[in-house]
């Protein structure tokens, strides 16, 4: 039993995210925190880059010259940054989120290796009949054999 796991892998995935679930030897998780960081960051990315673009094109219009949106008015310009910004920053908010769930899921699944889990505390579904109305009633069963 190490103490220090749990610590080891939070600090691993801060440094490297997927790198506490290695530690854990939990790889089938590793898909799961690459796929939602890569997803969140990819929408970042193209976010800020077509905010970027209506931006770009809008300041061109303030200054008279053309730009490659000359089928939209000033308006719909506006509304296209604020549309393509508001999902950027959701973007990040959604790649910081998950970058901690990534530090926290590695410490506490480090936490959880310590415990010891045998046959002797099980808790299972159970049906019972209630005395009064007879009827079924579904229930937790726990179960400790010493």
């Amino acid at each position: 039993m190490n103490v220090l796991a749990p610590a080891k892998a939070a600090f691993y995935s801060a440094v490297f995210p997927g790198m506490g679930q290695v530690y854990n030897k939990k790889y089938w998780k590793l898909p799961i925190v690459y796929g939602a960081l890569g997803t969140t960051i990819y929408f970042y990315i193209n976010n800020n880059r077509k905010y970027h673009l209506y931006r770009d094109a809008y300041k061109l219009r303030l200054e008279g010259l053309p730009d490659d949106y000359s089928y939209l008015d000033n308006s719909r310009l506006i509304a296209a940054q604020k549309f393509y910004q508001k999902n950027r920053d959701l973007s990040a908010l959604l790649t910081g989120l998950f970058y901690i769930l990534n530090i926290v899921e590695a410490n506490v699944d480090a936490h959880l290796m310590n415990f010891n889990v045998n046959d002797k505390l099980t808790v299972k579904p159970d049906l019972f009949r209630d005395q009064f109305t007879a009827k079924d009633n579904l229930g937790i069963c726990l179960t400790l054999k010493l």
